[in-house]
């Protein structure tokens, strides 16, 4: 079922976006990442990226309202994460924990609260 696999890939999205928090804490710390800013930047090269944009996704699902919140929150999510990486590689610790802490954390929220919502709404259906 089309909801079911909805569902199930956003459970997959809350837990593999909230990982970013620790990747950039340590990229921070580091001053380096296995991670690319240029890369990180693209919001269809993460496994839900891949699925958000695919080419088969439903279009009742596309359609709708959660869908469209969704895919403007993610982008900017990984917009973020990608300045923040930077920095990070730059050498811009201060700024880069700074916009961790703050447009980063603030990016995370709305994402995870936007999923939680349409997984809420899903369930409804």
């Amino acid at each position: 079922m089309a909801n079911e696999r909805t569902l199930e890939e956003i459970q997959k999205a809350i837990g593999a976006h909230g990982l970013w928090k620790l990747r950039l804490k340590t990229a921070i710390n580091s001053g380096s990442s296995d991670f690319s800013p240029d890369v990180v930047a693209c919001d269809n090269k993460c496994d839900f990226g891949k699925w958000l944009h695919d080419d088969s996704m439903p279009a009742d699902i596309k359609g709708g309202m959660p869908y469209q919140v969704i895919t403007r929150l993610h982008a900017e999510f990984h917009r973020t994460a990608s300045t923040v990486l930077q920095d990070a590689l730059d050498g811009n610790t201060a700024r880069s924990k700074e916009k961790l802490e703050g447009e980063f954390a603030a990016q995370s929220t709305k994402l995870i609260s936007a999923l939680n919502k349409w997984k809420g709404e899903l369930r409804e259906v």
